[in-house]
């Protein structure tokens, strides 16, 4: 059965280059890979008809050989070999091409591993004073660092690790899986490339011991429930030379007594007494920066919200200051005197006596109610 053109094998033109050679025969080793297709028998021989194609074409001096004499241009220089004889050979290009997905080149496994140290999370809790002005905190941070007496090693003060025998101190080991060269983390010494046979006492081998550490954390002002800031490399070091992790200092802010934050607006309530409401008054009101005067004008009734423009919270995120909301809370007098309560009636009646001129809701209010029970009648 003659052979096909390589060409055609791989889904190119004769004037590929290099780069998108590699890319045609990506796709065809994947697609007819026998791993991927174990109940198609033809699977195989694509794989085979693709690998031998790419080999030829990816060496310029074959390539050129086959096109100017075809099949027989290059069948010349492979007696006695044949394609897929040399299985060397093929795990070094194939872990070439597919390097990416097993993480990495073969380069990569001439030097031990490094790992970087674990990120660590903290909870930073702050009163709305602290989150709006800003400030400097020092928090303490339960984490892992270098042991002091073997450095980070994990040896014993005047002994030295072994390189490992398994993986001779790279840190990977290549396993062959059928037409796969997988390279993997060496299980013996988990890619560090060295077994420590005489442990340090200080930290059992493990080069890193538990310590508390404070830190300072400058608090930018405007921050918020749920905002987030980073310290870089103030996590757990790393090992075998790698870099430490970052730490994480989650920002919460504690309920205030008279305030309530929405972003960058704040929340009071203010309670007033029914003569202050009825008649008018100023009040003093609390602000983050001082007392303001407030003006209820007279015939306030309770739940109105009155709006200081710019006492409010100037975020993180933005250069613009919210407002402060304040909402009057008409408060209820209790303990009353018989004196108290005599006069309270005296002009409960007086307003009675003046009909709905003294209380328009009263009317509405009525009205609806009788709507209300009409339409479930009907």
């Amino acid at each position: 059965m003659a052979k096909r053109d390589y060409y055609e094998v791989l889904g190119c033109g004769r004037d590929t280059g290099e780069a998108e050679l590699k890319k045609a025969y990506r796709r065809s080793a994947m697609k007819y890979h026998p791993d991927r297709n174990p109940d198609d028998p033809q699977a195989e021989s694509s794989f085979k008809e693709a690998k031998e194609a790419y080999e030829v074409l990816s060496d310029s001096s074959k390539r050129a050989a086959y096109d100017q004499f075809g099949h027989a241009g290059v069948e010349a220089g492979q007696a006695g070999g044949g394609f897929g004889a040399d299985t060397e050979a093929f795990s070094d290009l194939f872990g070439d091409v597919f390097g990416d997905i097993f993480g990495g080149s073969r380069s990569s496994s001439s030097r031990a591993q490094v790992f970087r140290g674990a990120d660590l999370r903290h909870e930073l809790s702050l009163s709305l004073e602290q989150a709006v002005a800003g400030d400097s905190v020092n928090i303490d941070v339960p984490t892992r660092v270098e042991c002091g007496d073997c450095h980070g090693g994990g040896a014993e003060p005047g002994t030295e690790p072994t390189p490992c025998s398994t993986c001779k101190g790279a840190g990977q080991v290549r396993i062959q899986q059928g037409f796969f060269s997988i390279q993997q983390t060496c299980p013996n010494c988990r890619g560090l490339g060295k077994v420590i046979t005489t442990p340090c006492t200080g930290c059992s081998g493990r080069g890193l011991v538990r310590k508390v550490k404070t830190l300072a954390v400058q608090v930018p002002a405007g921050v918020d429930n749920g905002d987030r800031i980073r310290l870089a490399q103030e996590g757990e070091v790393g090992r075998n030379g790698g870099p430490s992790g970052d730490l994480y200092v989650d920002i919460t802010v504690k309920p205030h007594s008279i305030f309530e934050r929405d972003g960058q607006n704040l929340n009071c309530d203010v309670p007033t007494s029914f003569s202050s409401a009825v008649l008018g008054s100023s009040i003093e009101v609390p602000t983050l920066d001082g007392q303001v005067a407030l003006k209820v004008p007279p015939e306030t009734q309770s739940g109105k919200i009155f709006r200081l423009r710019g006492k409010g919270v100037r975020s993180v995120r933005s250069k613009g200051v919210g407002d402060l909301f304040c909402k009057i809370q008409i408060e209820t007098p209790v303990k009353l005197t018989d004196e108290q309560k005599e006069l309270l009636e005296r002009f409960d009646e007086s307003v009675q006596a003046g009909g709905l001129r003294h209380s328009p809701r009263s009317r509405s209010w009525v009205d609806g109610v009788k709507q209300f029970f009409e339409n479930m009648g009907a």
